[in-house]
């Protein structure tokens, strides 16, 4: 007898393995928590595994379950990439599921949303806003078409396309800042040091960058804990250390903390490269480069108002 195993199945397992729990699932799924069981139960029937385990208060997804996960989640990609060749025959329209990393979301969307509105204003964009190993993850499970990133991205099965260098600028409080103001023709990254940075959260790449362009290898040496830009921006302006904020955020952080000070280092200056990333798989019909065209007009603007 062949089995039956239904796209709505691997669509109610792969909700349960990232939930944990039937009742977390169930509504993820917009489904019954006892739909969904059954469901489940006759996708186990069908393969002849166990799937999950079934504990008193979570699930945990067995070694036959992970093998059949890893498959599922590569066959719903697959299915949205071809809703997407579908929906994306006639160029950039429809609906675009967007991802975008923290540090560029609020400084970036608001240009390029209305310029991407002023093309199509049937164009329905909804965006995701993670941290990067978060989307890149949403990306290879095709709950996002694409995803602005800064690269260097360590995944296979994807591909981007170049957006601009977004400039590192040292950032802090006048006081703070004096002290290199007579190496402002010389100042360098590396003068940082770990006793001065302050960073973002752990897990956000902004945070990694900044310790790599200045040297500092080690983040448990450094003082993380704000957890946005705005947030780091406020504390280095009332005079508690120094960060690397990029040029794409200094006009909105500048006039958000006034007493924010702002200063270039010597060339060549640190900087992240954004990028637009999506999968291989996914049909490419000219609606990336359209995108991309747009992000970066987007993005000459945001920084022209730093300059």
């Amino acid at each position: 007898m062949p089995m039956r195993i239904s796209l709505r199945q691997l669509q109610y397992f792969a909700a349960l393995a990232e939930a944990g729990s039937f009742g977390h699932a169930a509504e993820m799924a917009h489904v019954s928590q006892p739909a969904l069981s059954q469901q489940i139960k006759e996708l186990e029937r069908s393969l002849g595994v166990t799937l999950v385990e079934r504990l008193p208060r979570e699930t945990r997804v067995t070694r036959a379950g992970q093998e059949v996960l890893s498959r599922a989640r590569r066959i719903l990609a697959e299915v949205d990439d071809l809703e997407q060749a579908v929906r994306w025959q006639d160029g950039l329209s429809g609906r675009l599921h967007l991802g975008v990393i923290p540090t560029v979301a609020p400084y970036l969307l608001p240009l390029a949303l209305a310029r991407l509105r002023a093309q199509d204003v049937t164009l329905d964009i909804r965006v995701r806003e993670a941290q990067t190993e978060v989307l890149i993850d949403a990306l290879q499970r095709g709950r996002v078409d694409a995803a602005i990133v800064a690269l260097p991205v360590q995944r296979e099965g994807l591909t981007w396309e170049p957006l601009f260098p977004d400039t590192f600028l040292l950032a802090g409080s006048e006081g703070t800042l004096n002290r290199w103001r007579h190496r402002s023709d010389a100042l360098r990254p590396q003068e940082i040091s770990s006793d001065q940075l302050l960073l973002l959260d752990e897990g956000h790449c902004l945070a990694d960058q900044a310790l790599e362009v200045c040297g500092l290898p080690r983040r448990r040496q450094v003082d993380l804990g704000a957890s946005s830009l705005s947030t780091l921006c406020g504390l280095v302006a009332a005079g508690f250390g120094v960060t690397l904020l990029p040029e794409l955020a200094a006009a909105s952080e500048s006039a958000a903390a006034p007493n924010l000070r702002l200063m270039r280092f010597a060339a060549p200056e640190p900087r992240r490269d954004l990028a637009l990333v999506r999968r291989e798989s996914s049909t490419d019909d000219g609606w990336m480069k359209n995108l991309a065209g747009v992000l970066r007009e987007a993005g000459e603007g945001v920084r022209a108002r730093s300059a």
